[in-house]
């Protein structure tokens, strides 16, 4: 149902493996169709993660010593390599089921790219593209690095934005496997303070323009994450009644 209004939720800070969990259900909740397209708006603890075919051969300091200062490494099931995640960064996931003939992974990354040099643009900063390297790049510094997974046609895992972030953690590994680049924040960028709810706000206008679909951020806080299978699902089921009372 394409004309459906895509759900934002706002979880807050959220362990790495609960969230990671829950992507993992509402993907399969879309799937079968139970839920509306959904955007999962959150923060992570300190965490470092990497995709599907990552090893440790791009962490500068060992698994034992990140876990010595208290932050996990956990290999994933998105694309991508080694990242850092923590607080300070807009991160999105996003559960969209994708309609047929719009199942191509680079072209489904390249608009969540756009996303993020439409926020970009909004603060006066002109970011960069590399076709070699997935993610959203000032000059060689990266600001914002994308990993997904799309099964059976519905997307999940998402973007990672640095807005506030302390960017400490990233000399710990080779950010992306790319060991000539860095890493760079919104903070660093802007002029005066930048809030990362309202860079929430600018990349949400940015996404319901560039995938051309309604976004409805839902106001309630989500207070435990076993509440938000149940909030999506009963949200669609009213929503699906009442299309059918309109026809």
């Amino acid at each position: 149902m394409p004309d459906d209004p895509v759900v934002a939720l706002q979880l807050g800070r959220v362990d790495y493996l609960a969230a990671w969990e829950l992507q993992r259900q509402l993907a399969a909740a879309r799937r079968a169709g139970a839920i509306p397209d959904t955007l999962l708006l959150l923060e992570h603890p300190p965490t470092f993660t990497t995709g599907r075919r990552g090893g440790t051969h791009h962490l500068r300091l060992s698994v034992d010593a990140l876990a010595a200062r208290g932050v996990p490494y956990y290999v994933t099931d998105r694309g991508g390599d080694v990242t850092y995640h923590g607080p300070g960064q807009l991160v999105v996931y996003v559960i969209l089921r994708l309609g047929e003939g719009q199942r191509r992974v680079r072209r489904f990354v390249e608009s969540l790219e756009a996303t993020v040099l439409d926020v970009l643009a909004s603060y006066g900063i002109t970011g960069e593209l590399d076709p070699r390297h997935p993610g959203v790049w000032i000059g060689r510094n990266k600001i914002a690095a994308i990993g997904i997974a799309i099964h059976h046609g519905v997307t999940y895992h998402g973007i990672a934005l640095n807005v506030t972030t302390d960017l400490e953690p990233f000399d710990w590994i080779v950010p992306c496997g790319i060991p000539d680049r860095g890493v760079t924040s919104l903070a660093e960028l802007v002029a005066g303070p930048v809030e990362l709810a309202d860079v929430q706000a600018r990349w949400l206008a940015a996404f319901a323009e560039r995938f051309g679909r309604t976004v409805e951020l839902d106001p309630e806080p989500i207070r435990s994450l076993d509440d938000v299978l149940l909030r999506l699902t009963s949200r669609w089921a009213g929503a699906t009644r009442s299309s059918a009372i309109v026809r």
